[in-house]
């Protein structure tokens, strides 16, 4: 790669910014295309300046759609930022399957005989990994389940190493042997205590996890019904071999309700279910013991499970990012959608979600639709969420972070063009609304906000048994029972927290590897993860992040 693309880069020959790849300097020359920039401000790396001069009102184009609109006149090489430059995007008219049927797949054949090593679920998918999960019906029960937590993981194995615990005794220790404030704030604390899965009782169950939550009532029953449709997904879920439920028995979010909605994802469901309703059996200690007992015979027969080989096309991915900046829409967010369009053409399902983030290129999106029914409701949902927001003085427009901003991100549509390139450039084979679940390979929408945790919860209800989830400035976020892949877009954060980042695709910025290069490894990578032959950092963490989208505004 040569000089000039490390410095700036054109994104879509229809742009009219350049975006810094490294920090420019006041009165530097930049050169692009055989143009030249005198700059009269600093632009750091990740941000972008106009490469033409801008009358106030003039759109600011990037990836090829608007982002914005200049405030005010702009002189050729001005930084962008919020004071100049405010959210705007396009007008949208349906005319789905403009795209849709003329996409070009990538060469699979480097995939085409691959296999994951998965676990064979009788609904006919296969999950990634062999959870069991306890589900609290209403937050009254998250005290019980906290006790449940507190006696299986410590009995069973899946405790993780206290190494914080370790610290803070030795800290204590210091005190009572009379050391200075100096020596406890200079104490060296060790985090190299290992999780060794070979101590769990069942070698075959990767996790017993607990899905606290605070909701099940006090809220509408529409809130209920989401909440049980939600949870039936993690129920249901390929990755999950069966589930205790711990209900009072008063609350809005009622057994019958769940067991519903079971039905309606899974109408020949057979996993071990065991449901406990504390008012009908009294004694809490009770209920406790035997969901303990009842959950101990459970997992003797989910250990029986073993991995088998399964074709790429049972793999499901969600698409997702966090901690987003400059870098993130044209090295990480491409690079996983690269990965998803081999998946497509694999057979697989992909789930592009955050529908606050794609504001701006429905457009594009209504276009890959594959038929018109799709793409209408692509629009309905994103007016309807729009107009909610709006109906609390809020708006899409919002959603960018101070991190975001700071880090070149200045607009929702130019955080949301660069976050839909997650999706590649596959047919958009279905629209969901959540909490529904995949039922067509392919590229789906599922509508859920812009939050990391309530988006990555919802997409693993959705069907996903892996998600790709792309940073700029770094995110711990992991999931109950989906393995999290973590995958920075810029090299620095990639070399200052490795312990919660998985893989660089920086190396599309320095010039190391192509889009295309950086998305093959990725799907490797999953591969390997899907086999259990890698565990993220997220898993290896224990980072189980899980947050119920209660669907009012979230951004």
């Amino acid at each position: 790669m040569d000089r000039e693309l490390k410095t700036v880069l054109q994104v879509h020959p229809n742009d009219n910014v350049l975006v810094a790849l490294r920090d420019l300097q006041a009165g530097e020359h930049v050169r692009w295309d055989g143009k030249e920039w005198i700059l009269p401000e600093p632009v750091p790396a990740k941000h972008k300046f106009n490469m033409f001069p801008l009358r106030a009102g003039d759109a600011v184009i990037m990836y090829g759609v608007k982002v914005g609109r200049a405030k005010t006149d702009l002189p050729a090489g001005t930084r962008l930022s919020p004071q100049n430059v405010s959210h705007a995007t396009s007008e949208v008219e349906l005319r789905a399957g403009i795209r849709a049927h003329q996409w070009q797949a990538p060469d699979i054949s480097r995939w085409k005989d691959k296999v994951f090593y998965g676990y064979h679920r009788s609904d006919g998918r296969v999950g990634t990994a062999n959870h069991w999960i306890v589900v609290p019906m209403v937050f009254c029960e998250n005290r019980n389940l906290a006790v449940l937590k507190d006696a299986m993981w410590e009995a069973w194995g899946y405790q993780k190493p206290k190494v914080y615990t370790r610290f803070a005794q030795q800290l204590a220790e210091l005190y009572q042997t009379g050391h200075a404030i100096s020596d406890i704030l200079s104490a060296s604390f060790d985090a190299n205590a290992a999780y060794d899965p070979e101590k769990r009782l069942f070698p075959h169950v990767d996790g017993i996890q607990f899905l606290q939550h605070t909701g099940g009532c006090g809220g509408t029953r529409d809130d209920a019904r989401a909440l049980c449709g939600l949870l039936a997904g993690y129920i249901t879920h390929p990755n999950v071999a069966g589930a205790t439920v711990l209900s009072l028995g008063c609350q809005n979010a009622q057994i019958t309700m769940l067991q519903e909605e079971i039905q309606r994802r899974d109408p020949h469901f057979n996993k071990p279910l065991i449901i406990l309703e504390q008012q009908k059996m009294g004694l809490e200690q009770t209920m406790l013991a035997d969901a303990i007992r009842q959950t101990f015979a459970g997992l003797m027969k989910a250990n029986e499970a073993r991995r088998e080989p399964a074709p790429l096309s049972k793999l499901c991915i969600g698409l997702e990012c966090g901690g987003s900046d400059g870098f993130s829409g044209i090295s990480a967010n491409p690079a996983i959608g690269y990965t998803s369009d081999l998946l497509v053409a694999l057979g697989g399902s992909v789930i592009l979600s955050e529908f606050p983030e794609l504001c701006g290129v429905e457009q594009e999106l209504c276009d890959r639709c594959v038929d018109e029914s799709i793409a209408r409701r692509f629009l309905e949902l994103m007016r309807a969420y729009q107009k909610r927001a709006e109906a609390v003085g809020s708006g899409f427009d919002m959603n960018p972070s101070p991190g975001n901003i700071r880090d070149g991100l200045i607009t929702d549509a130019m955080k949301s063009a660069g976050a839909a390139k997650k999706g590649g450039t596959s047919p958009v084979t279905d629209v969901i609304d959540y909490p529904e679940w995949v039922r067509k390979p392919g590229l789906n929408l599922l509508c859920t906000p812009g939050n990391d945790v309530e988006s990555t919860t919802a997409e693993v209800a959705a069907g996903a048994n892996i998600v790709l989830f792309t940073t700029g400035l770094g995110t711990p976020t992991g999931n109950p029972i989906a393995p999290v892949i973590k995958i920075s877009s810029n090299t620095a954060l990639f070399e200052k927290m490795p312990d919660i980042i998985d893989l660089n695709a920086g190396t599309i910025i320095d010039g190391e590897e192509t889009i295309e290069q950086a998305g093959a490894r990725i799907l490797d990578y999953v591969i390997a993860v899907a086999s259990g032959e890698k565990l993220p950092a997220a898993v290896r963490n224990g980072q189980e992040d899980f947050i119920p989208w209660k669907r009012g505004v979230s951004l």
